[in-house]
């Protein structure tokens, strides 16, 4: 069963979305999380930086890995998850590099690259706390429509719609790559904890599909209905279709 909270605003969202997060290591401090890129967990990422640099939030212990990688990009790609990730959280919190994960969009042996990645979560303990985005389409990481409901790490190819998306990133709508690696939907619904953070009108319809709609690999965000402890974190935009 899903759990809503929506707040006013994306800051308030992204506080009450760092609380818990925060919650979790304090709890665990050699918790495993999960993270997400793209432009709704920014405001979680400042929050956890400031909880590091003035309430002494340590992430000495604590392992993380990303969800996905674009293919083709090396990490020193400015447009690339492991820059994004560097530059939003990484450099200024006291993480070890060592115990980050991103798949890796240039490995010689992309199919053996994404096993190792599963085995790789696995050894770790499996992931404490996951958070996820939601794209326009339903999709969470880069699992997009159609994708199975039990599917692994794997290759994928984007949809034009995650392409127009992501085209904002990027100088030109030509520059964004069509393929990607991503954790699949079953890896994901793996961790023992899970929330969800989405923002503003453009997402009302994914969150609505994913939360009160059939669950479907048509919007592979609705597989997260079947999780035991799941959490939707949504400004009021977001949340404006659903039936609360």
């Amino acid at each position: 069963m899903i759990q809503i909270h929506t707040y006013d605003s994306y800051e308030d969202l992204s506080k009450h979305a760092a609380q818990l997060v925060s919650d979790q290591i304090r709890m665990k401090p050699d918790s495993v999380l999960g993270l997400a890129t793209g432009s709704s967990p920014v405001g979680l990422y400042k929050e956890l930086i400031r909880m590091h640099q003035e309430e002494d939030l340590d992430f000495a212990n604590v392992t993380s890995f990303n969800l996905d990688e674009y293919l083709g990009l090396n990490p020193e790609h400015a447009q690339s998850y492991r820059t994004f990730m560097n530059q939003n959280l990484f450099d200024h919190i006291n993480i070890e590099i060592v115990r980050t994960h991103v798949p890796s969009g240039i490995a010689e042996d992309i199919a053996a690259m994404a096993l190792s990645y599963e085995k790789a979560i696995h050894n770790a303990g499996g992931i404490d706390l996951q958070i996820l985005g939601i794209g326009s389409d339903g999709h969470i990481a880069f699992n997009e429509p159609g994708s199975a409901l039990d599917s692994r790490t794997r290759v994928v190819d984007l949809e034009e719609q995650t392409i127009r998306d992501n085209a904002r990133f990027f100088e030109s709508i030509d520059d964004v790559p069509r393929q990607a690696i991503t954790m699949g939907v079953g890896t994901i619904l793996e961790a023992r904890e899970i929330i969800l953070v989405a923002n503003g009108e453009g997402k009302s319809a994914a969150v609505s599909d994913a939360v009160q709609g059939d669950v479907s690999t048509q919007c592979t965000a609705s597989a997260l209905q079947n999780h035991s402890k799941i959490t939707f974190i949504l400004d009021k935009a977001a949340a404006a279709r659903l039936n609360i």
